[in-house]
């Protein structure tokens, strides 16, 4: 099969689904599929793409701009006849936001078209016309998460073009460590102090001023604890950043709280994490750190929302809070280290359940499954 793989930033520095696409292309090329990445913007893993990639080609963007739109309908139609494909050729985006550049090449090529849903649907009216053409124009789709599923049936997509996915990691990147005492002081920190993380976007959507406000609750119990918090906006500005900040002063936490910037390999913080936090607020997809922390053997808490209660299931159902909830967080917080005192192998259960349910290759299995099918 030759999958041709539609991508706005080739950079493993944005967020989970960039990395996520990463490992299904390369698990798709080591299975014998050829793979042509077709992108926007440079980004740190354009060479590992290129190493595997029969073909990459960049392209001016995968929207017909309406300011320019005579120089941009010229620039589309030539970026679209830069694409060759085989019999076998399948058009794969991996959003939502690429789909009419995707069924514009599938339409021109008689080729099929398969979207990935990793983000929630906009409302229908924000969609706009030529995302909902590509949308509708779409094969079938790929959720992950059944009520990311169920979400896009909301806006009026029909149940049977909707296969669902679960993302995976690969286990042997993401893995407990023995040196955690060692990696502690490196970063300065007492071994006996307990850590509380959050690694992911700074964005409003993710709860910080619930984590921020309910970890000042849970100091109350765990005087030493310190929060780190890692990453940086994509969605909003550096002034957000701020306002976390001045959250922090506001509550008299300052001494407890770390910034950290984006980290491009975050396994060090998740194996001397006693928990990390996911406090999002919207329906989140997935929640890709919840999967790379517990496979490193840290338990997560995690808002009861979207897709996470997928994640979360059997015992660590008990891991779940409610979104927006201050007190239940801090109590969720004081259960969970409870709970690590009193079962020495939590971690090791945390571990197992991802090595199970979420890695790379059930992910892989799934995805080429779709692709395969959609051919037909």
């Amino acid at each position: 099969m030759h999958i041709i793989v539609l991508e706005n930033e080739v950079s493993s520095l944005r967020g989970g689904q960039e990395l996520s696409l990463f490992d299904v292309c390369f698990g798709l090329y080591k299975r014998g599929h050829s793979i042509t990445l077709v992108y926007v913007t440079e980004g740190n893993l354009l060479k590992e793409y290129q190493f595997f990639c029969t073909n990459t080609i960049k392209i001016n963007g995968f929207r017909i701009e309406r300011k320019k739109i005579i120089d941009s309908l010229y620039k589309f139609f030539i970026d679209i006849r830069k694409i060759k494909t085989l019999k076998d050729s399948v058009v794969y985006s991996n959003q939502y936001h690429n789909s009419f550049f995707a069924y514009t090449l599938a339409v021109s090529k008689n080729i099929p078209f398969v979207c990935h849903l990793r983000l929630p649907p906009p409302e229908i009216k924000k969609l706009g016309f030529q995302w909902g053409i590509g949308m509708h124009g779409a094969k079938h789709l790929i959720a992950v998460s059944s009520q990311t599923k169920i979400d896009w049936i909301k806006q009026g997509f029909k149940e049977n073009k909707i296969d669902v996915v679960y993302n995976g990691i690969n286990i042997e990147k993401f893995q407990p460590s023995v040196h955690v005492p060692i990696t502690k002081k490196e970063l300065g920190i007492s071994d006996d102090v307990e850590i509380v993380s959050y690694i992911g976007r700074l964005d409003k959507e993710k709860g910080l001023e619930t984590l921020i406000r309910g970890f000042s609750l849970f100091l109350k119990t765990h005087k030493s604890a310190k929060l780190l918090i890692a990453g940086k906006p994509l969605c909003h500005t550096e002034e957000y950043k701020k306002s976390l900040e001045h959250l922090v002063s506001e509550l008299d936490i300052a001494n407890s709280v770390k910034f950290l910037s984006h980290l491009t390999n975050p396994v060090p913080l998740y194996q001397i994490s006693d928990v990390t936090v996911l406090t999002s607020l919207h329906s989140e997809p997935f929640g890709r750190t919840i999967i790379e922390s517990m496979a490193c053997g840290t338990p997560v808490v995690a808002s009861r929302t979207g897709g996470i209660p997928e994640i979360l299931t059997g015992e660590f159902q008990a891991l779940l809070c409610e979104p927006g909830n201050v007190q239940d967080l801090a109590d969720t917080l004081n259960s969970v280290f409870k709970w690590k005192n009193l079962d020495p192998q939590l971690s090791t259960k945390c571990r197992k359940h991802i090595l199970h349910n979420f890695n790379v290759d059930k992910m892989v299995d799934g995805i080429e499954k779709s692709l395969l099918d959609y051919q037909k």
